[in-house]
């Protein structure tokens, strides 16, 4: 099940001991409504593996800036806090697992 991301409790997301990959994205945006559902098969295949987190660009302004998320939808890929990779558009499902797969 994917979480929500806010403003005040990222740095508690960060701070799980799985690997995490934020969905950063907008109801407006067509390319990342595409990868939504995605996103979600992702998190139902790596449930208890990996936390995967959607962050609203629109409802959060610190973490996009934080981090320099200039296109959406980004998703990035965090282990021990810190960011490790990074995929930019609408990208197949096999490209998101390959990512995750490498922090397993």
């Amino acid at each position: 099940m994917e979480k929500i991301a806010t403003n005040s409790n990222f740095a508690e997301i960060l701070a799980d001991s799985k690997p995490v990959m934020v969905d950063f994205w907008a109801t407006w945006c067509g390319p990342c409504r595409m990868l939504g559902p995605t996103v979600e098969e992702v998190a139902k295949e790596y449930d208890g593996k990996v936390v995967v987190v959607k962050c609203n660009v629109d409802e959060c302004d610190e973490i996009p800036v934080k981090y320099g998320i200039r296109n959406i939808p980004t998703l990035l890929f965090f282990k021990g806090g810190q960011v490790v990779d990074r995929l930019v558009g609408n990208v197949p499902k096999a490209e998101i697992t390959a990512k995750l797969d490498a922090l397993l």
